[in-house]
């Protein structure tokens, strides 16, 4: 199927990507596109009229529009668990009926939001009391989506913060949740448990931790506790009352979930309000990338963007670089969003893929990255594509000077990929410090950069909540596009399940209660290992 991007490829790989903008001054122009606040820059890459074509080619065939308008009218997309995927009617504001197995799904997530934000609202204004007061520290405990999302938000909009401090439990490491809890005032601190079927093995087995620590300390825990979870039996059964239950339905996945209730704790940090201005902005993202043309469409660019790159160059990495350090959780949480996703090895029919899936999702905020990996990413053998963002603006006007420079590190990074250093550059600057001979060459070779490294930009005037509600939409929809090409289904999980079942069958053996004679060698090892250390 990718064969022709491929061809392309081949035919193109060696002129460099600073040639294109000599042969075409309106180069920037033409190859960039904005929704809003967004303008998404993507010229300093070989894409050219007829590669582009190749892919809107790619995409029309594929039937990505018709899938889109499936997902967005609640057709079960999850073929291999039968649901819809309508995490995008979690931020609509829209009155037009939208029917799930025959039921308008649009009632239950107003009444929701607005109960949701009337709780937050009463954490916020100290209406809701314990026996210490009004809540001064909420701590959100969660994995995967239940955690990334929300904390990796929180964090991002960290200017608005207005409400309780907000702190996230994820890792069943017990030093994840001691290091959390340490210096926190039981009396003072409400406890969210973010868990769909609330069985969730790392997720509850920290939640009776958190429980049990609030027993020492307050006189009725479960005036603390406030479930986000769907199984109404079990929350019951921990001990949580109805009324600080907040449920949401199977067809929002994990990973897509902080729109609704998950995004509770970011909630109380920023306010009701700000957080209907962050899902506004993701309702506007989810309007352009239904309605705009696929040549201006920006969910769509960005995946065709990344599919030739992974499918047409064969480059397997992919290096998400935000010039923010309030986005610092921008990678992780994509990791997740497109790994999980797309990181799949069979079609949506079963069939294994004759093609790579996902690429590898990592990154670092910007500058620190320049520290740390740049080197390999500039220098090293293999070609990373990198996508940065930036902000014009930031939030901290008395530091202006600070931001300027960081605005000018981002630019001159993608700048330096593109264009490089030549040997002949290389040998010039060594001249001038003094070197010559052989060994002026060999310093020289050490400063070359090879430059023809493709990257993209992503900037928007400042990270406020609606253009973040616009980020995350714009990546959440481009997992579906690259998805729906690469032909596989982006919206399930069955990788985890495995290591899971693992896991379980391994804790009593550990615990010295079963045997581990069915077990490898290695594995027996490494048990006996850990059970003479304990």
């Amino acid at each position: 199927m990718f064969e022709r991007l491929q061809a392309l490829w081949r035919e193109r790989q060696s002129r460099s990507i600073i040639s294109l903008f000599t042969e075409d001054p309106s180069r920037a122009t033409r190859l960039s596109a904005s929704c809003g606040p967004l303008h998404f820059d993507f010229s300093k890459t070989q894409l050219d009229k007829e590669i582009l074509q190749a892919l809107f080619e790619l995409t029309t065939s594929r039937a990505v529009e018709e899938r889109r308008m499936a997902m967005m009218s609640g057709e079960p997309i999850n073929d291999t668990e039968g649901r819809a995927v309508l995490h995008t009617a979690l931020r609509s504001n829209s009155a037009d009926p939208l029917l799930v197995d025959g039921a308008d799904v649009r009632p239950e997530v107003r009444a929701t939001r607005e109960r949701t934000a009337r709780f937050a609202e009463a954490i916020r204004a100290g209406e809701y009391q314990t026996q210490g007061g009004a809540i001064t520290d909420v701590v959100n405990i969660g994995i995967g989506g239940s955690d990334l999302g929300p904390a990796m938000a929180t964090q991002a909009l960290a200017p608005y913060h207005d409400g309780p401090r907000c702190h996230f439990v994820s890792n069943v490491d017990g030093a994840h949740l001691t290091d959390t809890l340490k210096g926190l005032n039981a009396t003072t601190t409400l406890v969210i448990i973010a868990s769909k079927t609330f069985t969730t093995i790392e997720t509850m087995t920290n939640a009776r931790s958190a429980r049990a620590w609030l027993a020492e300390r307050v006189a009725d825990p479960s005036a603390h506790l406030v479930a986000l979870s769907s199984a109404t039996d079990r929350t019951q059964a921990f001990g949580i009352p109805a009324e600080r239950v907040f449920g949401f339905a199977d067809w929002v996945g994990g990973r897509y979930s902080m729109w609704g209730p998950i995004g509770l704790s970011l909630m109380i940090a920023i306010g009701p309000e700000r957080f209907r201005q962050l899902l506004a902005g993701a309702e506007r993202l989810d309007q352009h990338f239904c309605e705009a043309p696929l040549e201006q469409n920006l969910p769509v660019l960005l995946a065709l963007v990344g599919l030739w790159h992974q499918q047409g160059c064969g480059y397997s990495s992919r290096a998400v670089l935000p010039y923010d350090q309030r986005l610092a959780r921008l990678p992780a949480y994509l990791q997740q969003l497109e790994m999980e996703s797309n990181g799949k090895r069979v079609s949506r029919e079963g069939a294994p893929l004759p093609y790579p899936s996902g690429p590898i999702v990592w990154g670092e905020a910007g500058t620190n990255g320049q520290h740390a990996f740049y080197q390999l990413i500039h220098q090293g053998t293999s070609v990373i594509p990198c996508e940065f963002l930036v902000a014009a603006k930031g939030h901290e006007e008395a530091l202006s000077h600070h931001h300027t420079l960081l605005v000018a590190n981002c630019l001159a990074q993608s700048e330096a990929l593109m264009v490089g250093r030549s040997l002949e550059e290389a040998r010039s600057l060594m001249e001038a410090r003094g070197f010559e001979g052989a060994e002026l060459h060999r310093q020289a070779l050490h400063r070359v950069f090879p430059g023809n490294r493709p990257s993209t930009t992503l900037i928007y005037p400042q990270l406020t909540p609606e253009v973040l509600g616009m980020i995350i939409a714009l990546y959440e929809h481009r997992v579906f596009v690259e998805g729906v090409i690469l032909g596989i289904n982006s919206f399930d999980q069955w990788g985890v399940e495995l290591g899971k079942a693992l896991a379980q069958s391994l804790t009593p053996i550990l615990e010295g209660v079963a045997s581990a004679e069915d077990k490898d060698s290695s594995t027996r090892s490494l048990i006996s290992y850990v059970q003479r250390q304990s």
